[in-house]
């Protein structure tokens, strides 16, 4: 049985005892227990079930590769699913519930499929749900989506009950893990001068030296790291924070760091969890290794762990998975398991070792405790069902037959050590392959790069594959070492500390075991723990042509679990490699993604939640439209003005005046909210013709140029007008909508593909208050403002000034988006709210009108002049709305430019632009289909065509509509007939109209009134 033993538990505090129920049970534990040492120490080894198979599982792991022990945490708001017991710190109350199991953990029906696993091998579901057809629908994906998933999410109706928030910091150098590794790195980088952050995921210091032993500057490990963190402390250029995991490592030194800060005190103050955003200049990666486990037959039994996870529950938590326990082997490594178990009275029944010499000074020191040890022998199989019962030994190179039972109730395995590579991974750093310990590690030659081009990523420790104390610490110190050097600190000089431990004879690579076994057993023997992903099915996926190591990884889902293969990934690719008959190395390894953990959404979130989900963006003007009777619409994360309401008004009165006023004298609109992007630098010109599909290089100073900017596949995402403010500056106006989107494309393309371009771009939306000015009377206006010249000679129709416009800092534009003679005129965003006031005052003598959203669309509508988000729906190419014009055909590229040459988007007859008009002066409804006869392979009507604007213009009195209809421009005069929002096949006389084919320009068409 499990149990806690009477001394021992580095972490917790027997003084103490505190309460907490698993599945409704209560039981005891000690502060500084996990759960699962504390399940442990209450004798409940069964801890879940497997997703497929429905197996007993127990714990296998101590630590954030844990596969097996996931729970549901907490009640109410506060429930959490697919937590670690590995990784989650008991305290008083804490409720925890075992998943994937109905009706109980201990009598789970859906056991049933382990009865059935010869049937269910890997990749059966790409094979079973074919046919029936009809059984897809009504049996097979209700079934399916109802197994599917792992745990339970919290109630729909829940609110999370803790706060969160995200940290933003710079430093030279980051240490990722608090082992012996990172806090030699972090100190030599430290005395060097560098500012260094180290960061470590569990709440304690030291990693695993204190527990595996040796000595360290004539010191235990344990007296050691004590030393160390208080001389880290003393270094005013040092920082460190413990429950915090490196969860991301991203391009140019960017690092997220997850932090929990109460998880093991719920209820306390402050947030429960942070995210920090770390910019690096220089990051170490002294993360470690990972123990991977052996592949037998049984080897997911409750009660067989890890060799060192059973050293780190006996001498952290005193606590012990079996009073008899059996080990085996493929390496010296597992012996210190098994002194520590003799040491801490625990009967070591034998140890399995598959070297046919076994090990080397750590073997004899057992055989000097008086425990057995089989060299050449390997486990054949392990039976027992909610723990260990026997452990059935036989030959290491044989097929399985059973020479001995051995009778026990755990079993230590150990199949050596594999670096945890994944931060190293994640932004582009290479492996190679280690022969002598049978492992990938870090290749120094292809680290992952900086934005200078030179690598910015240093591993050190176990992470790097230096597996000895000693050179473990040589290779921290380097590390410390090169990157305080490589950060400006030229004064560095090395100090490692010296390690001493016994001495380690190699291992024997050992992927299955025993190495010829038998069919039966491999089908019994896994690979990944928490998808029962076997041997067997490896093999299989070989068999049936998944070569790649990613197919066969997502045809077996192998390392595609919560613990994303932390354990299975090295074995599983040696049992491919062996399948196909290829080195591991030319097999390769898949791909390690972020975050190396599961973080919660919460973190992911910070304070974007509840108000601060998505701020209100209010314009300078914006208290003054609230004042003054403005309704308001959302547009992008902004409120803006739809129409200002007088007493006595409807909203459509209320725009009809605002268009007729503007129209006929003087109409003012806040423009503030549309983005503007400078893009500054030698290379502007070359990046803004790349960007946009007519010339911008060209463009001379002053001068302004309606652009369309386009997707890589051709389709139109933005639009605006471009202004060159100077001979390398020009400034990009771009949709309300479309800022952040624009700027994040442009920085995409700078920072991926062009980033030897000299450009700089700097998104200065809220910057600047912009005011259109608009009307007949808009000129007069702005003279009676004085200051600047705005007359047509000196500042002529698509031309730009700046100056100062009645004692205000201004830039004016002569650009118009309603047909009429109009200014747009930016001022600083702080004295937005005093232009407005004074426009408003002196326009008086003309009645000046605001006006809104609303009367922007139907006056830009009224001119043909398109939206982007009306006329455009991410399949919709310049060319459809008549914009060829707009389109160089002197550029060799631009972005989208051979996607347009695609035959179906140069297809004449694509639904193009068109304006629309009802015999009645009707208006259409916005989306309405224009139908054709016939229905597709659907049986759904056909269709040629889709009203995407119409409104009713008061300046024509009549309803106007634009739409894109097949072969539109080719079909003038036509007469085609509409859905209405209650349409019915049925009685398509009554739910149907008619509209005929005309241009989408309404309104002045010659232009003249702009050109006043």
């Amino acid at each position: 049985m499990s149990t806690r033993l009477a001394k021992g538990g580095r972490f917790i505090d027997r003084s103490k005892s505190i309460r907490f129920t698993f599945d409704g049970t209560s039981m005891s534990a000690y502060p500084g227990d996990t759960l699962a040492s504390a399940l442990i120490a209450n004798d409940r080894l069964l801890m879940g079930r497997s997703f497929k198979y429905h197996r007993p599982r127990g714990v296998i792991a101590s630590g954030a590769e844990e596969p097996n022990a996931l729970v549901g945490l907490g009640t109410g708001p506060r429930f959490e699913p697919n937590q670690r017991a590995t990784t989650t710190e008991v305290f008083d109350g804490l409720t925890a519930e075992s998943q994937n199991r109905w009706p109980s953990l201990e009598h789970d029906i859906g056991a049933v499929n382990a009865a059935l696993s010869r049937f269910l091998p890997a990749g059966f579901y790409y094979k079973t749900f074919l046919w029936p057809r009809a059984f897809w629908k009504h049996l097979y994906e209700p079934v399916i989506r109802r197994a599917a998933g792992l745990g339970k999410a919290p109630h729909p109706e829940s609110r999370d009950a803790d706060g969160y928030e995200h940290f933003h910091v710079h430093t030279d150098v980051l240490v990722v893990g608090g082992g012996i590794a990172g806090l030699q790195a972090a100190k030599t980088a430290a005395r060097a001068g560098a500012e260094v952050l180290l960061i470590e995921q569990s709440p304690h210091w030291g990693g695993r030296a204190p527990v595996d032993g040796g000595m360290i500057d004539g010191m235990t490990p344990e007296a050691w790291v004590e030393a160390t963190l208080s001389e880290l402390d003393a270094l005013p250029n040092l920082r460190r924070v413990a429950r915090c995991m490196g969860a991301a490592v991203q391009d140019h030194g960017y690092v997220l760091g997850y932090e929990r800060l109460t998880d093991h005190a719920p209820g306390a103050a402050g947030p429960r969890h942070r995210l920090w955003r770390i910019r690096a200049k220089r990051v170490i990666t002294a993360t470690g290794a990972i123990e991977r486990p052996l592949s037998f037959a049984g080897n997911d039994v409750p009660g067989v762990m890890l060799a060192s996870a059973m050293r780190d529950y006996v001498v952290n938590y005193g606590v012990t998975p079996g009073e008899k326990v059996v080990i085996v082997t493929n390496n010296d490594d597992a012996y210190r398991t098994a002194l520590t178990l003799v040491d801490a009275g625990v009967i070591v029944e034998r140890v399995l070792d598959a070297r046919p010499m076994g090990g080397g000074k750590l073997m004899e020191l057992v055989r000097e405790r008086g425990v057995r040890v089989d060299p050449g022998r390997a486990v054949a199989k392990v039976t027992g069902g909610a723990r260990v019962a026997t452990v059935h030994s036989c030959l290491a190179d044989g097929t399985g037959n059973v020479l001995e039972d051995i009778p026990c109730d755990a079993l230590a395995m150990s199949g050596g050590w594999s670096p945890v590579v994944h931060l190293w991974s994640h932004c582009g750093g290479k492996l190679r392959w280690d022969e002598d310990g049978a492992f990938f590690r870090p290749d120094p030659e292809r680290a992952a790069s900086g934005a200078d081009g030179t690598g910015n990523l240093i591993a050190a420790g176990a992470a790097d594959g230096e597996m000895g104390l000693n050179y473990v610490l040589q290779s921290a110190d380097k590390a410390g070492l090169k990157a305080a050097l490589e950060v400006g600190c030229e004064d560095a000089q090395g100090s490692a500390a010296t390690g001493e431990d016994l001495g380690e004879t190699p291992l024997l690579a050992t992927w299955i075991m025993p190495s010829k076994a038998t069919p039966d057993l491999r089908m019994k023997a896994f690979l990944d723990y928490q998808n029962d992903v076997k041997v067997s099915d490896l093999q299989l996926a070989a068999r049936e042509g998944y070569e790649s190591v990613e197919h066969a990884k997502r045809y077996t889902t192998l390392g595609m679990a919560t613990d994303q293969g932390k354990l299975s990934n090295i074995n599983g690719l040696a049992v491919l490699s062996d399948a196909l008959g290829e080195a591991i190395p030319q097999v390769g390894t898949t791909t390690f993604r972020p975050p190396y953990t599961p973080i919660s959404f919460g973190a992911i979130t910070g304070e974007a939640r509840d108000e601060l989900f998505q701020p209100l963006r209010r314009t300078p003007m914006d208290a003054w439209h609230e004042a003054n009777g403005a309704t308001f619409e959302p547009v992008g994360q902004w409120r803006r003005p739809y129409c200002y309401k007088r007493p006595g008004e409807t909203t459509e009165m209320a725009v009809n005046r605002e268009i007729l006023a503007t129209r006929q004298s003087l109409g003012l609109l806040d423009a503030s909210t549309l983005g503007k992007i400078v893009v500054k630098g030698p290379d502007a010109g070359k990046f803004l013709d790349m960007l946009y599909t007519n010339m911008m290089s060209t463009l001379p100073v002053g001068k302004c140029r309606y652009g369309l900017m386009c997707t890589e596949n051709g389709f139109l995402m933005d639009d605006g007008v471009v202004v060159r403010l100077a001979e390398d500056t020009w400034l990009c106006h771009t949709t309300t909508g479309g800022a952040e989107h624009v700027h994040a494309h442009m920085e995409d393309w700078l920072q991926c593909e062009w980033f030897d371009w000299q450009v700089y771009t700097a998104n200065i939306t809220e910057g600047y208050a912009q005011v259109a000015v608009v009307g007949p009377r808009a000129r007069r206006l702005l003279e009676k403002l004085g200051g600047m010249d705005l007359s047509k000679e000196a500042l002529p129709f698509m031309s730009f000034a700046e100056g100062t416009l009645g004692g205000f800092p201004a830039r004016v534009f002569r650009i118009s988006f309603s047909g009429e003679l109009s200014y747009e005129v930016a001022v600083p965003a702080s004295l937005g709210r005093a232009f407005w006031g004074r426009l408003l005052e002196l326009g008086a003598e003309w009645d000046v009108t605001p006006y809104g959203t609303e009367a922007l669309h139907v006056m830009r509508a009224e001119k043909g002049f398109i939206m982007i988000g009306d006329e455009t729906d991410g399949t919709v190419i310049p060319q459809d709305l008549n914009l060829g014009w707009a389109i160089s055909k002197k550029k060799e590229d631009f972005l989208g430019k051979r996607a347009q040459e695609r035959v179906h988007l140069a297809d004449q007859t694509r639904w193009k632009l068109v304006g629309l008009e009802m015999d009645d002066g009707g208006v259409l409804p916005t989306g309405a289909l224009a139908i054709a006869a016939g229905k597709n392979a659907n049986g759904q009507r056909n269709t040629e065509g889709r009203v995407t604007s119409s409104y009713f213009s008061p300046t024509l009195g009549k309803g106007i509509a634009m739409a894109l209809v097949r072969g539109g421009p080719q079909r003038m005069g036509e007469e085609l007939t509409f859905t209405t929002d209650d349409y019915d096949p049925a009685d398509e006389a009554k739910t149907t109209l008619k509209a005929r084919i005309v241009s989408p320009v309404f309104y002045d068409a010659e232009g003249a009134r702009n050109d006043v």
